[in-house]
């Protein structure tokens, strides 16, 4: 695959099922497409949610890691790491928009 797809490669690896790993495969990138529509946060910038700058910027570590796990052979402690790094991804665009709902109404 090519390097700009590795960090979806990586993921397609770290699920044991075929299924499961196509399915997560398809929707890490899908993901990235419906992110802009489920956009909900009453200010339009991330400069008023500190705690979401945090999480963006883990995010993007978690997909600097992904890809390099992508390019790794699949052995031991590879496959662990990928699957780690596998929640920690999806468990971001879980977490990044209740955060934002949180922070908004303390700030009301």
């Amino acid at each position: 695959p090519e390097w700009y797809f590795l960090f979806a490669y990586a993921i397609l690896r770290s699920i044991p099922n075929k299924l499961g790993g196509v399915i997560a495969l398809v929707m890490s990138i899908a993901i990235l497409f419906i992110l802009p529509i489920l956009h909900t946060n009453s200010s339009q910038g991330l400069q008023f949610y500190p705690i979401n700058q945090i999480l963006f910027w883990y995010m993007v570590i978690i997909i600097i890691l992904l890809t390099w796990i992508g390019a790794r052979p699949v052995e031991a402690p590879f496959i662990l790491t990928g699957q780690i790094l596998t929640v920690l991804y999806f468990s971001y665009y879980i977490l990044n928009p209740m955060i934002s709902k949180i922070w908004d109404n303390f700030l009301k």
